[in-house]
């Protein structure tokens, strides 16, 4: 299969970069954390058998640009530069969407202000923890998270940060910039999401954990949408946020590949499962 098409959108405050391959139906692929298009490279290809598939850096992150790298960021300012995507790429026909963690609240927040432009929603582990009973605890952990990235630095930032996300009493893991070999082009991502975590725990973590759904709009889209969770991340925050707004939508909860990361770990399966996602809900 040859390369994707690049392209470049001035949006307000910002140039993003995509990336479009295949014919058919369009899908929007929004990658969460630290991570661009490339977060997609294990899926994007199998999908453009069946999609227009386009992916894309969020502004801020790798080659999409702000005017001004300290303007405050948004969750409605993230989801208008995905649906002004949508309007470029499929001016006209209902489009498809996934989303993998803080890209999965974009997509949420995308799906309540645009409704009649999507036909699928799939929205994986978006870490919404104002829904949760102990929404005051997890406010505590991002301040945390904020004050040690002001006065001991990233990675110290980043282990606090981790350390709230996971299961009560589970180990900690390697962290994000562990030396392991990794291929050229996988190495060049992790260069590129390192690069990009000062931003994204400085400008979105504290932005996105605040946002609290619109969760009556969506209890009438539920047609349209489907939440997702890794069979292997029971129990962790972004996990119990997605079960408990399933809960509180009356809708199931769809289980994936993997953990938090199933995208990355299980491409080919996780794959597999989102076309039947993207096709049918139930």
């Amino acid at each position: 299969m040859t390369g994707p098409t690049t392209g470049s959108l001035r949006v307000n405050g910002a140039t993003l970069y995509y990336e479009v391959r295949g014919r058919g139906p369009l899908l929007l692929l929004i990658p969460g954390g630290g991570g661009d298009t490339a977060s997609f490279d294990g899926v994007a290809d199998d999908l453009a058998a069946s999609y227009t598939v386009a992916t894309y850096d969020p502004r801020g992150m790798s080659r999409s640009t702000l005017d001004d790298p300290g303007a405050e960021q948004s969750v409605a300012q993230h989801a208008e530069d995905a649906f002004r995507l949508v309007e470029l790429l499929s001016p006209t026909a209902p489009a498809r969407v996934f989303g993998a963690s803080s890209g999965a609240i974009t997509a949420l927040h995308l799906l309540t202000a645009h409704p009649g432009r999507f036909a699928r929603v799939v929205a994986h582990e978006p870490p919404v923890v104002e829904v949760l009973p102990d929404a005051a605890e997890h406010r505590a952990l991002v301040a945390r998270v904020t004050e040690t990235l002001r006065t001991r630095g990233l990675m110290p930032a980043m282990g606090v940060f981790a350390a709230g996300l996971r299961k009560e009493g589970e180990p900690a893991g390697p962290g994000p910039g562990a030396d392991t070999a990794l291929p050229p082009r996988a190495a060049a991502r992790r260069e590129r999401t390192m690069a990009n975590l000062p931003y994204f725990v400085g400008s979105i973590v504290p932005r996105f954990m605040a946002y609290v759904p619109d969760v009556e709009r969506l209890e009438a889209l539920t047609d349209r949408l489907l939440l997702a969770g890794g069979r292997d991340s029971c129990g962790e925050l972004p996990y119990r946020a997605a079960a408990f707004l399933a809960e509180r939508l009356n809708t199931p909860l769809r289980l994936f590949p993997g953990g938090h990361t199933g995208l990355t770990t299980h491409p080919e399966e996780f794959g597999a499962l989102l076309r039947k996602a993207l096709a049918d809900p139930s």
